[in-house]
Order: C-alpha cells, then sequence, then structure tokens
C-alpha cells in the first residue's frame, strides 16, 4: 500500500470467490439465452445447442451460490434470508430471486422439455437407473400427443418468462455494485446493462466451445450451420457489449469528477494488464475482429472453426478479466481517493485461486452427469 488508506481497507474483503460469483451466473444468464432463440425465436440453426444450453445454466446455476457461501463466515446462517426476509437487502432478495430462476424456470423447462424422455428411460431401464428415472417423472407418465402438446405449450410460456428472468438475476448482479454509491469505480447507472450483455456474450460463447468440444469428443461432426449461426449472435451481441463500456468509459473520462485522477492513476498502473492488456485488447477487440473476420470473409470450413475456438476462449478470458478488474480493481482504492494498496492471491487457502479452480471445474463433472442422465444430443447425427 502506498499514500494515505485507511486501516479497513488494507486488505481486501471481497476475494477471488466474488470474481467468480457474477462470472458463473453470467454464463448461466447467457446460456439460457441461447436457448431461447430455438424455443421462442424458432432458429432452427441453434437447435442442436438447445438442450446443452439448458444443461449448462443449470451445473452452473447450481455451483453460482458457492462461492458466497465460501466466502462467509457462518454460512449456515444464510438460510436465514429466506425465513426473514428483508427486502432492503439487496443480496437477501437476490436469494428469492436465485431460487425463482432455479425452481420454477429452468428446472420446470427441462423437465417438461425432457418428460416424454424420462418416461421412456423409466420403462426401458433396468435397476437403480429405472428408480432414478421412475421419481423424475414425478409420477407423469402420459406421453400421448396432446400431452405433449400441452407439455410445449407451457414450456414456451416458461421460456418466455425466463428470458426477462435471466436478465433479472443476472442484471440483479450489477444492480449490486452499480448501487454501492461509495465507490466510483462501481457507481453507475450501466453497471447492471453492461453485466447483463457481458453474460449473454460469455454464455453464449461457452455453450459454443462445449459444443464443439464434446461433439468432436463423441466421435461427430459439429454442425456448421449451427456454429456459423451462433458465432453471428455471439459477435452482434459483443459489439453492444463493448459498446455499453466504450459509452461509461467516455462518459467517465467526459464527467472528470474528483474520483477521476485515481481510477486512471489505476488503470495506468496496477490495473494496465488485466484491464487493457487482457479485458480490452486480447478478451474484446481480438475475438470481436477475428468474428468480424468470419462474417466478411468466406474462409473454409475447418479455418472457421478454429477461429470460434479460439475467439470463444479470447472471450471467456476477456469476461472474466472484466468481473476481476469490476471487483478486485474496485477495491485498490481508498475512500480518500488518495492511497491505493495490492490484492495477493493466495493458493491453497479457502478463498485462494485452488478453491476458485475447483468452483470453474465443478459445473462441468455437474454437466458431465446431467448428460449422462439427459443426454443432450440430437437423435440423427452425422460422423
Amino acid at each position: 500500500m502506498h499514500n494515505f488508506i485507511y486501516p479497513n481497507e488494507i486488505d481486501l474483503q471481497w476475494s477471488i470467490l466474488i470474481v467468480l460469483y457474477p462470472f458463473l451466473t453470467g454464463l448461466v444468464a447467457g446460456a439460457f439465452i441461447l436457448a431461447s432463440l430455438e424455443r421462442v425465436f424458432r432458429v432452427e440453426a441453434v437447435k442442436p445447442t438447445y438442450r446443452l444450453a439448458l444443461l449448462t445454466a443449470l451445473s452452473f446455476l447450481l455451483v453460482a451460490p458457492l462461492p458466497l457461501q465460501l466466502h462467509l463466515g457462518h454460512p449456515e446462517r444464510s438460510l436465514e434470508m429466506y425465513l426473514t426476509p428483508h427486502r432492503s437487502s439487496a443480496m437477501a432478495m437476490f436469494g428469492f430471486v436465485y431460487l425463482w430462476y432455479l425452481m420454477v424456470v429452468l428446472v420446470l423447462e427441462i423437465w417438461l422439455d425432457y418428460r416424454r424422455d424420462i418416461v421412456l428411460l423409466s420403462r426401458s431401464s433396468t435397476g437403480f437407473l429405472r428408480v432414478i428415472y421412475k421419481i423424475m417423472t414425478l409420477g407423469s407418465d402420459n406421453i400421448s400427443e396432446r400431452a405433449l402438446h400441452i407439455d410445449e405449450r407451457v414450456g414456451w410460456v416458461i421460456t418466455i418468462i425466463g428470458i426477462p428472468s435471466a436478465f433479472l438475476l443476472h442484471g440483479y448482479v450489477g444492480f449490486i455494485f452499480g448501487s454501492i454509491k461509495a465507490n466510483p469505480w462501481w457507481s453507475s447507472p450501466l453497471m447492471p446493462v453492461v453485466f447483463i450483455f457481458s453474460a449473454m456474450v460469455s454464455g453464449i460463447a461457452a455453450v459454443m466451445l462445449l459444443y464443439m468440444a464434446l461433439t468432436k469428443l463423441r466421435g461427430f461432426a459439429v454442425s456448421v450451420e449451427c456454429v456459423d449461426a451462433i458465432a453471428t449472435y455471439l459477435f452482434y451481441i459483443f459489439i453492444v457489449d463493448f459498446s455499453l463500456e466504450m459509452l461509461d468509459l467516455i462518459h467517465r473520462i467526459y464527467e472528470a469528477d474528483e474520483s477521476f485522477r485515481s481510477l486512471d492513476f489505476m488503470v495506468h498502473t496496477s490495473l494496465w494488464i488485466p484491464h487493457v492488456i487482457v479485458q480490452i485488447l486480447l478478451g474484446t477487440l481480438t475475438p470481436i475482429l477475428l468474428l468480424g473476420v468470419t462474417q466478411v470473409v468466406k474462409l473454409a470450413v475447418p479455418v472457421r472453426k478454429r477461429i470460434y475456438a479460439i475467439a470463444g476462449c479470447l472471450t471467456l478470458v476477456g469476461i472474466f478479466a472484466m468481473r476481476w478488474n469490476v471487483v478486485i480493481g474496485g477495491q485498490l482504492f481508498s475512500k480518500s481517493l488518495l492511497g491505493y494498496t495490492t490484492y495477493k492471491l493466495q493458493l491453497g487457502s479457502r478463498e485462494g485461486l485452488g478453491t476458485a479452480i475447483v468452483l470453474t471445474l465443478m459445473p462441468l463433472g455437474i454437466l458431465y452427469v446431467l448428460a449422462k442422465l439427459l443426454p443432450p444430443w440430437q437423435q440423427h447425427e452425422t460422423t
């Protein structure tokens, strides 16, 4: 640390786990938005990723609260916000937003979409799997044409409800940061909007990468039409996201209030690499440029697939860097605007890098189990 800084600001209160929390919830919201393209907007090109996107959203949503639980000194007390709700607490109300999206929207839509498959699997499976599928039917084994039509219509309505719910889920995360008026790095009315669009970008990129990787691992051919369509949506949404971030930056530069010199100093020193190099150059401008090339130049299919894979990986790196710069960067300067501190990332502690890596990989393990129970693949795929 250096210059004038208050004693309670020497050590950062929010660690990498709080960085991981908005990153995971962003993947959930973005994956669901991609799934809604096929269900609501009838974009047939992305149909191969519909079920995979839903299972991906559920996998990451189940893990999303764990970083917050590990950060708490008494995680068992988190249940009290459901028993004694406090409407003036942003985090307490977020618990109800989370439960609404998990139980009412996502789980119900997956169950309706898979109900026919679950009933058939409960009849054809044996042993323990038969019991699992029997429980998953919830006693509903009617798979007549009329019943399936009702499932389709109800699922469509739930998806319609789920789109604003996905925006609310991650926009609320941005609201939590943007409503903290004491910190000029976070206090921006654009913060919830930027979080929503960055969530869409990260979720779409993650599902595209998972689809390409899992399809290859299973020995099937990746649908070129599908990845082309996903890359197109990713490109245009990325442009909107980057434009909003630049609008926020231009507004800060033009306003140039008393905090601007401190923020400008940080960007040119401790945040130069994570903000300018990693987030803007590598994680934003590079994937936009790569995706833009595929939109204007007729490239060979293998080349396009490699570009999509590189752009998707860089996109996830850039969005994670954005979360890092918001959470960690917003704590590196004192409220006095005259002092600065540093953040030392530990490896093996409860809130260290090792824990963050485990939490990041955990949804992939959950997705593997879900994909075994509820296969998201199309019945007719080409090798």
